[in-house]
């Protein structure tokens, strides 16, 4: 995997980030301060999930060599398509606020809900790349995800609207496309 094959990946699986950053920066006129803490726990459990993944990926290949692409190809597309689905169907919630207790478990408790993709993202890496690969890989997605936070902090802060439904339908055709690009490498 190339880093920008990485990068484009981190900002997929981010997408849910941002938004969770900017509805929670704009809800509860959080200090940058917050939003830091926030942005290095939504940084990390980013980085916690997939890496996990790719370590049962990797024990995994063993038993699924022969079909290995195929796993991570069906793993990538229905987090993709589930990603499409929800950004096309996008219901929009109520005016009651989810994030008004902002506390560092409530921050674990989204970044574990905005994390639960990544773990099946990264059981696709660890069938299809050595550990060396995953390793940089999960740490690109981490620092991303970081950084993505800050901004969706800082637009939230700002009352600047996030594209929710057209950054989720483009990042899920993200992950098919890499889905797409595993199966037909092993298959040409």
């Amino acid at each position: 995997m190339t880093f920008i094959e990485a990068l484009i990946l981190a900002l997929a699986l981010c997408v849910d980030t941002l938004v969770v950053s900017a509805t929670t920066a704009f809800r509860s006129k959080m200090a940058y301060r917050r939003g830091l803490l926030m942005a290095l726990i939504l940084g990390f459990c980013q980085f916690a999930f997939p890496l996990v993944g790719a370590i049962i990926g990797d024990v995994a290949r063993s038993f699924i060599e022969a079909v290995d692409h195929w796993v991570a190809f069906g793993l990538l597309a229905l987090v993709g398509g589930k990603m499409i689905f929800e950004g096309i169907r996008n219901e929009e919630e109520d005016g009651t606020s989810k994030y008004q207790k902002l506390n560092v478990a409530t921050f674990f408790l989204l970044g574990v809900a905005t994390s639960i993709d990544g773990l099946a993202v990264g059981i696709g890496l660890g069938l299809d790349n050595p550990m060396s690969t995953v390793l940089w890989v999960v740490a690109t997605i981490g620092v991303v995800t970081f950084l993505v936070s800050m901004v969706g902090i800082y637009l939230g802060k700002r009352n600047i609207p996030v594209p929710e439904r057209a950054a989720t339908i483009i990042a899920g055709c993200v992950l098919v496309g890499l889905g797409l690009k595993i199966l037909l490498e092993h298959l040409a």
